[in-house]
């Protein structure tokens, strides 16, 4: 299982995407990572996180809900099967699927690449309400922008984001997105960016150096 502490790996004066309803308290420097007194790891999604996961979900669901749309009572009704149908995917190495797991094994929150195809992928993230505001965020995408150069060999990224959410908007301009076009996000207006991963991508032989 892919395990990554919060804090290592991560690249200083990269400022990654985040997406809507934590990008503006999540944005710290790492004064405020400190607050962690157990930094989290990013795991790969598997079966055993089932049940903090769907604990993350319904604990996090009416925060969730004031930025995104809720996911419905169904989703959670068939959870489990939802589960596996979300493993079968990453399996099939079109999605890839995070966690972020903490002390006691709880679930702060997720990041996510889906839609993998042609070198590129689709990135999104969630982050619980207690966790938010202390960097967690930010540190997460700058990692999973890593893992998806170095590891899953994508080259390029996609985000979106509403026109109203401009904490979003401006974390995807600070992190080097560039706005491609418009589109409806859940009958919203809003925004598509792209971003390269070139400067992700470590020099031919540096690996081998280490």
């Amino acid at each position: 299982m892919l395990r990554t502490p919060f804090g290592e790996g991560a690249r200083a004066g990269r400022r990654p995407l985040m997406s809507r309803g934590q990008a503006g308290s999540a944005d710290r420097t790492a004064v405020g990572l400190s607050i962690f007194v157990f930094m989290p790891e990013m795991q790969l999604l598997g079966p055993g996180h089932a049940p903090a996961l769907l604990a993350f979900e319904q604990e996090n669901r009416a925060y969730f809900a004031v930025s995104i749309p809720d996911r419905g009572d169904d989703y959670f009704a068939r959870f489990d099967e939802r589960h596996r149908a979300l493993l079968a995917e990453q399996e099939a190495g079109v999605c890839y699927f995070h966690v972020l797991v903490g002390a006691e094994g709880e679930v702060l929150g997720r990041v996510n690449l889906v839609d993998v195809a042609d070198g590129g992928a689709e990135l999104g993230y969630r982050i619980a309400e207690r966790a938010a505001g202390r960097g967690l965020a930010t540190w997460a995408v700058r990692e999973l922008c890593d893992l998806a150069a170095n590891s899953y060999g994508l080259t390029i990224l996609r985000a979106a984001t509403t026109l109203d959410n401009a904490a979003s908007r401006a974390v995807l301009a600070r992190s080097g997105f560039a706005v491609v076009g418009e589109r409806q996000l859940s009958g919203r207006p809003g925004l598509s960016y792209l971003r390269s991963l070139a400067d992700f991508t470590a020099p031919p032989g540096a690996l081998a150096a280490c």
